[in-house]
């Protein structure tokens, strides 16, 4: 079931002329992963800011299937404020929506604690590491309860090992939720380990060119909560990515952005 179909989504600028995006059809599927990947520069955050709607389509529509949608964005930085402790920053999202404090800090505690992060309450984010840092700032956009949640590369400034198991940590969150992703990497292997389905976006003006489903049937094994496997044991030779499904579907990806390249080069 579709949760949002974009149709002829363009975006242009005037100052100076540029068109971002060009004709974008997709769809998100409700209580799904999907990821978005392309060349730099092609239009993905611009599509995500959309999305989100921080910003308005030159031309197209966006269509719910629900009412009254409400879209949590998260950065790449993740927007911690250094005066407030955990629990509040996580409580941000309800206090601006006008729940009171005390309420807001009750639903902040209890969401750490479901996640096993509430030793954490009362630190400050200078306290955290940059994986725990992630974490409170994916629980802060989980607390309203968002219809979509947006991520524009989350991960990026983490180094492989703490990328590899906040990826692990996420995918069991999501499941387990039921949450609805839309998520922007540069990472192919990321796409392939989090994702349901990629969609392939053309280099600028971008849109959208190819879907390509990821069909894993061992991922559940490696990336469960109760799986002695891991995600992150790649560098030793085993692990999700080294299985051949993992392998396949990451090549497809991988040819099609070559392609996109290749492509491009012939225009330079």
């Amino acid at each position: 079931m579709s949760l949002l179909e974009l149709s002829a989504v363009t975006k242009s600028f005037t100052n100076p002329p540029l068109t971002a995006l060009d004709n974008v059809e997709m769809a998100i599927a409700k209580g799904k992963i999907t990821a978005l990947v392309g060349p730099s520069g092609c239009g993905k955050s611009t599509l995500l800011r959309i999305i989100a709607g921080l910003s308005s389509p030159s031309q197209g529509s966006l269509a719910w299937s629900v009412d009254s949608p409400l879209v949590a964005l998260m950065p790449q930085r993740d927007g911690l404020f250094s005066w407030n402790t955990i629990e509040d920053n996580v409580a941000l999202p309800l206090r601006i929506r006008g729940v009171p404090r005390k309420k807001a800090r009750e639903r902040a505690r209890a969401l750490l604690a479901q996640f096993d992060l509430q030793q954490f309450s009362g630190a400050y984010p200078a306290q955290l590491s940059g994986g725990m840092r992630s974490r409170v700032a994916f629980l802060r956009t989980m607390l309203a309860k968002p219809t979509l949640i947006a991520l524009d590369e989350p991960f990026g400034a983490l180094d492989q090992i703490t990328r590899s198991h906040m990826q692990r940590w996420l995918w069991q969150a999501a499941r387990s939720r039921d949450l609805t992703l839309l998520l922007v990497t540069h990472d192919i292997a990321e796409a392939v380990t989090l994702a349901d389905r990629v969609l392939m976006m053309s280099g600028r003006p971008g849109r959208i060119i190819s879907e390509i489903p990821i069909t894993i049937p061992e991922r559940e094994e490696y990336l469960s909560a109760n799986s002695p496997a891991t995600a992150g044991s790649f560098s030793h030779g085993t692990g999700l990515r080294t299985t051949p499904n993992f392998v396949k579907a990451y090549q497809k990806i991988e040819n099609a952005l070559w392609g996109i390249e290749n492509r491009e080069e012939k225009w330079i």
